[in-house]
């Protein structure tokens, strides 16, 4: 699979080195591409994979830069006629809520494939997506661009076991991820709960954990009864097939007691009851002939 052009360029030749570094002089910036701009010509990136911000967090940034001003630059990139985020999301709305006329931009030429790998990278570097939304991300970079598990890693500078672990986060039920999403359960969480088969078995398993305060070892631990219960909860359901029947109604007859022919965790079972050793015996000579 061949790989789009750009992903193999670094983060800090992307953007350049300085728009990495908080609190650098400006004037050590590029001039042709540094530049104090209206904020309402800046706009987000809508492919940025981070769709939360911490509420707290924002307001303390912007009784920050109230007072401070913004000390890194927010680097975009040119867009249909305005000026798109490519790194500094936060800065941005931080800027907003503290009422900026203007905000300082670093503008660099970015390709619509690069843009979110860089959105993406800077928010690992400050450990600022959940794990769902990194999981989202990963998911994108894999799709736009071609890429193996394994090549993403390799740009990310993770391990191919760590992006497919992410990965499988997106099997989870929405109403698990959510969950992970407001911070209620852990990745450890949420992988445990992928253990268990069948989402309502998954759903049921994460609120239990919610509510009782579990740890991922104890989540751990409970997994496997929630899939007991789940598979037996599906054998039920399941309408036994006529042929079952008709032999369970042969057998009784030839056997004098009761017989059940049916399906356990996927397993097809004949189920014969006796009362005591001697109508057992009774019952192997039936079957047996002798």
């Amino acid at each position: 699979m061949t790989r789009k052009a750009g992903l193999g360029r670094g983060l800090g030749a992307l953007l350049g080195e300085t728009a990495m570094e908080v609190g650098k002089e400006s004037g050590n910036e590029d001039s042709s591409t540094l530049r104090e701009v209206p904020i309402d010509e800046v706009v987000p990136n809508p492919d940025q994979p981070r769709k939360n911000f911490d509420e707290d967090d924002l307001n303390e940034l912007a009784d920050s830069v109230r007072l401070n001003g913004i000390l890194q630059p927010i680097v975009v990139r040119s867009k249909d006629g305005a000026y798109q985020i490519v790194a500094g999301e936060r800065r941005y709305q931080a800027a907003k809520r503290a009422g900026l006329a203007t905000v300082p931009v670093v503008v660099r030429e970015v390709s619509d494939h690069e843009v979110l790998q860089l959105a993406l990278i800077e928010n690992l570097q400050r450990a600022d997506l959940n794990p769902l939304e990194a999981a989202r991300g990963y998911r994108d970079l894999i799709e736009q661009n071609g890429l193996t598990q394994e090549e993403l890693g390799q740009v990310l500078s993770k391990s191919r076991s760590a992006i497919a672990n992410s990965l499988r986060l997106l099997d989870l039920p929405e109403e698990v991820q959510e969950l992970v999403i407001s911070g209620a359960l852990s990745a450890g969480h949420a992988r445990a709960i992928l253990s268990v088969k069948g989402d309502d078995a998954r759903i049921a398993l994460a609120h239990k954990v919610v509510a009782e305060g579990l740890s991922v070892r104890q989540t751990e631990i409970l997994g496997p009864l929630f899939s007991v219960k789940n598979e037996t909860s599906d054998s039920r359901v399941k309408e036994t097939p006529q042929s079952f029947k008709k032999a369970a109604a042969a057998l009784r007859n030839g056997l004098s007691t009761k017989v059940s022919v049916r399906t356990v965790r996927g397993r097809n079972k004949i189920e014969i009851e006796f009362g005591d050793e001697e109508e057992l015996v009774a019952l192997v000579e039936r079957i047996v002939g002798e």
